[in-house]
């Protein structure tokens, strides 16, 4: 039987940090190309002035907070699979760009355990529609913040600076 956090947490043994992980196995992270993703940097304009607002949403297994994002979907363009995270991640929708307006890298445990490099590819998406149903309602904290508080809420260091530096085209 597969030992999960969950079991590891009912035997009174500690999760392994990520980066306890790669400490035991660091050729994890060195072994294999990075994977793809894509996400979707929703924002909405503030209705009395000429700022924006952020949506952030936190992370189903962690709950650190990140912005909807996910894996290439066969027979999508990258910015549509960025739109499909975010209706299914937050049900929102909107004008969407087609080419990123930049990236980020992190490491992303997988449900077996591996540790793989990732590069994000992010799409902005300005919101015109919030939906009360969507996939993952329920399953996730979702929150509409200013772009530093953005910034300061993920992990990431580069996505914390495309926040802080984002300009809607």
């Amino acid at each position: 039987m597969k030992e999960t956090r969950k079991t590891r947490a009912r035997k009174g043994g500690k999760p392994k940090t990520l980066l306890q992980k790669l400490a035991a196995a660091p050729e994890k992270l060195f072994s294999g190309a990075f994977r793809q993703q894509y996400a979707a940097l929703c924002f909405r304009r503030i209705a009395d002035g000429p700022g924006i607002e952020i949506l952030v949403v936190t992370s189903r297994d962690s709950g650190r907070w990140i912005i909807p994002k996910g894996w290439p979907m066969k027979g999508r363009k990258p910015f549509e699979a960025a739109a499909i995270e975010a209706f299914q991640e937050a049900g929102v929708r909107g004008k969407v760009r087609k080419k990123p307006v930049g990236h980020y890298t992190y490491l992303k445990m997988l449900d077996d355990g591996d540790v793989v490099p990732c590069i994000v590819d992010v799409f902005q998406i300005e919101v015109t529609e919030i939906a009360g149903r969507f996939k993952e309602k329920g399953e996730r904290v979702l929150a509409w913040v200013g772009p530093d508080e953005a910034a300061r809420r993920v992990r990431e260091i580069e996505l914390k600076s495309l926040l802080v530096e984002f300009q809607p085209q």
